[in-house]
């Protein structure tokens, strides 16, 4: 198994680079999801930061790690407000936020996002199709300092260099499995462990089965593979056999953003030593604390209350590797 240059150093936290997807999010909460050509009254509306990667870099951030954050916004400063607003936040929650790179001409991606009382959400994104194909400026230089690598498949033309720096550097790649893609997408293959929604796993391989589906993807990497599945337990490979970690119970009033603080914990938990199945432990405790509240990325809880609530459940800290 791979591992950072920084892990377990000197009492310095681990340093984590995220990448790739930004957006603005606009959320209406209402009682049900309109009907089509129908309307309903909102009754509660907030605005937070959102996309998968700055999801991400939050919850690290807020769980005592050093997170970093590179991926493509809308430009320049002070003529794209979304993007300009996007950083501020950003900035609050202590991300580094040095290798944004704001895209002239372009808008930053907003999301309009309806939330039942159930928690459950309906997402509409605009993205300008061409920062798709921004690339970064300089691979090496992003990833360097990192102890570990989480990016999320948006886009692959913006993500795969940094990955492929990240593997010539021998850092641990986390790669979030979010957009359906096919079974043989290089960014697989440069993953030291892949972590799918069961949304993008069932769509990438036409498998229902999720046990199924990793086995399917484990013929084309050695990454370590597992998917999460909302409320049910979590889908992992040990030994070429299909495993299952059980999530914590919990009353959802809000899943948006879950998935990303799942993945941030358990990259951080990951660099900090963790193995795979106490940083999947860990990383479900962030995730599910975030759904237990109203607020998108803004629910993200920190160390002190994740521990808190494992010790609650009767469960020990992250277990770390020899």
């Amino acid at each position: 198994m791979l591992s950072g240059s920084g892990v377990q150093g000197a009492g310095a936290a681990p340093r984590i680079l995220c990448a790739v997807i930004i957006v603005l999010d606009e959320v209406f909460r209402v009682e049900e999801f309109p009907q089509p050509d129908g309307k309903v009254q909102a009754k509660g509306f907030f605005v937070v930061n959102g996309g998968c990667a700055a999801n991400a870099a939050v919850a690290i951030a807020r769980l005592g790690g050093r997170a970093a954050l590179a991926g493509p916004l809308g430009g320049p400063a002070g003529e794209d407000g979304n993007g300009d607003r996007v950083l501020k936040a950003l900035q609050r929650e202590n991300v580094d936020c040095r290798f944004c790179r704001r895209v002239d001409g372009m808008a930053t991606a907003l999301s309009a996002i309806f939330m039942n009382a159930r928690g459950d959400r309906t997402i509409v994104t605009y993205r300008d199709e061409r920062i798709a194909a921004t690339t970064p400026d300089d691979p090496d230089a992003i990833v360097a300092g990192a102890d570990a690598i989480l990016a999320d498949n948006r886009y692959p033309a913006y993500v795969q260099p940094i990955c492929e720096a990240a593997r010539r550097q021998n850092l641990p790649v986390v790669i979030d499995g979010d957009r359906p893609t096919v079974e043989d997408d290089p960014l697989f293959r440069l993953a030291s462990h892949l972590i799918f929604s069961s949304e993008c796993l069932r769509a990438t391989t036409g498998v229902a089965d999720l046990g199924e589906g990793l086995l399917r993807i484990a013929r084309r990497t050695d990454a370590f593979l597992a998917v999460s599945n909302g409320p049910d337990d979590i889908v992992y490979l040990d030994g070429g056999a299909p495993r299952r970690q059980a999530v914590f119970k919990i009353d959802a009033v809000d899943t948006l953003g879950a998935g990303d603080a799942l993945h941030g914990g358990f990259a951080l938990a990951l660099a900090e030593g963790a193995n795979v199945a106490a940083a999947l432990r860990f990383g479900a405790a962030v995730a599910g604390i975030k759904c237990s509240r109203i607020g998108g990325s803004g629910g993200t809880p920190t160390r002190a209350e994740v521990e808190a609530f494992l010790a609650q459940h009767g469960q020990a800290l992250p277990v770390h590797s020899a």
